[in-house]
């Protein structure tokens, strides 16, 4: 979570609006063929236009003026020879040390800085970048009606409001961080093809495109960190695309005859010096069952053996079976009355029971509440969840505390539940508020050698070997010369 997500949290609440349109026939960019859309190129910006402070809010801009001009540079540059030059493009890099980068309708671009981390030089980048816009080009969200763009925005209503909350739970315990447009093989198909025209059109050499998805199968095949690329779930091709982009490479260039093709290797590397890597401290973390955050300076107990998912604007947490969820989010009102009679008529609740109490300090509010299902012939309707809320007034804030499950678990966990709330507490310890994450550094290589011998070198610890050999693109036994320039972390 981060401290400056509370005023964006307060104008953007619940999910993002899901818009349906009537199907229109208009004709495709790259086809040049009159084809049935779901929706307008007006509508299309409309849905960009609303989605894009959501996802800002949800996940936060990487503060970082390099990073952020240079993916804007880059992308400016690519928009205006796609088949929709038109538009007004965003590029963005998110602060999420998830390994994506995804597109919305409207010309909206997000890569994380988690993805960032992982190229290995600018033609990587480029190739991946003319994809998504390849996206936005075909118009491959106007094309889907079913396609959702979610945000993890105040996730509780879409919890609420589902018949499917099974799945729900079990996606929060799978620290599912970024939900994005999911696309057919056939626009994956396109949008690889144009991610090598475009790239190829720039200068860039499309060939680091291709070699790129083998960092991505690396990555999906778990190790340190088991940090599996969002990237491969929403664009879920096999390997092969390994060898099909190689080819569209090839094809490309001949029609494209230069005599070098741009790869910037060492000028896209010294850009990540000091790129934070994985997950950020200060944004939270949990140590020994313990979710602790050092910027507003509160901690509060996690249950044994569950998974925690933490974004800037809400913690999820639940047990590996899918049967209960918590959720810790912000509210947009003032006062605790205020807070919880709306949490209970928006969600359209009934509430079961209310206590006012204090938290280790903190004026609270506590109410149980149940979605009822519809009624049956002769009898009265059923509840389909349950739910305890806390709400904690903590200085000018007040914070909720969702803790749900079927009511046929909830008996079992209640306790937990109001154990976990009422852990809530002020962070006054200083070597839990003081921790500094890890950072990218460029070191240069003092000696050829292997990979291996080079992270000795560079005084990186041992443990994060395999881990760094992924992120460098680049196996351990792998020969490098001196001077060449890797990737390694220093706090």
């Amino acid at each position: 979570m981060k401290k400056n997500s509370i005023q964006w949290i307060k104008l953007v609440m619940l999910t993002l609006t899901v818009i349906i349109i009537a199907v229109a026939c208009s004709r495709n960019p790259i086809t040049g063929k009159k084809e049935a859309f779901l929706m307008s190129e007006s509508k299309e910006q409309q849905l960009g236009d609303q989605a894009d402070p959501s996802i800002v809010a949800s996940f936060g801009l990487y503060p970082d003026e390099t990073l952020q001009s240079f993916i804007n540079s880059k992308g400016q540059q690519m928009a205006k020879i796609s088949h929709r030059s038109h538009l007004n493009y965003e590029f963005k890099v998110m602060d999420s040390p998830v390994v994506n980068a995804f597109a919305v309708p409207g010309g909206y671009v997000y890569f994380t800085r988690g993805i960032m981390a992982h190229f290995n030089n600018e033609a990587e980048f480029a190739g991946v970048l003319g994809h998504e816009i390849g996206h936005i080009s075909g118009r491959h969200s106007a094309k889907q009606q079913r396609n959702q763009i979610l945000s993890q925005v105040g996730m509780i209503a879409g919890v609420v409001l589902s018949k499917q909350f099974r799945n729900y739970a079990e996606s929060a315990g799978q620290s599912i961080q970024l939900l994005m447009l999911k696309n057919s093989r056939a626009h994956e198909t396109e949008s690889d093809e144009l991610g090598v025209e475009y790239s190829t059109k720039v200068g860039y050499d499309a060939n680091y495109m291709a070699g790129f998805f083998k960092t991505l199968n690396r990555l999906s095949g778990g190790g340190e960190g088991d940090r599996i690329p969002t990237f491969l779930s929403t664009h879920p091709d096999p390997l092969n695309r390994f060898e099909n982009v190689g080819k569209l490479a090839k094809e490309a260039q001949a029609k494209d005859p230069r005599s070098t093709y741009k790869v910037g290797r060492d000028e896209y590397l010294r850009m990540l010096e000091g790129l934070v890597f994985g997950e950020d401290p200060q944004q939270g973390y949990v140590e020994n069952n313990v979710f602790y955050h050092p910027q507003m300076k509160f901690r509060f107990p996690v249950p044994t053996g569950w998974q925690l998912a933490n974004s800037p604007t809400q913690v999820q947490m639940a047990p590996s079976d899918g049967k209960a969820v918590m959720i810790f989010t912000f509210a947009a009102e003032k006062t605790l009355d205020e807070a919880s009679s709306n949490f209970v008529t928006n969600n359209k609740l009934t509430l079961v029971e209310s206590t006012n109490l204090t938290v280790n300090g903190f004026p609270a509010k506590a109410i149980v509440t149940e979605q009822l299902g519809e009624a049956q012939q002769g009898q009265a309707a059923a509840a389909t969840l349950k739910i305890v809320t806390y709400f904690i007034k903590d200085g000018d804030n007040v914070f909720m505390f969702h803790g749900m499950s079927e009511p046929a678990d909830f008996i079992s966990y209640k306790n937990l539940f109001r154990n976990t709330m009422e852990g809530y507490a002020r962070l006054t310890d200083q070597s839990k508020i003081n921790v500094k994450p890890d950072l990218i550094h460029i070191h240069s290589v003092a000696q050829s050698g292997t990979l291996s011998s080079a992270f000795r070198e560079a005084g990186l610890d041992a443990k994060k070997f395999n881990e760094m050999a992924v992120v460098n693109g680049m196996e351990l036994s792998e020969q490098v010369t001196r001077g060449t320039l890797i990737k390694v972390l220093k706090k």
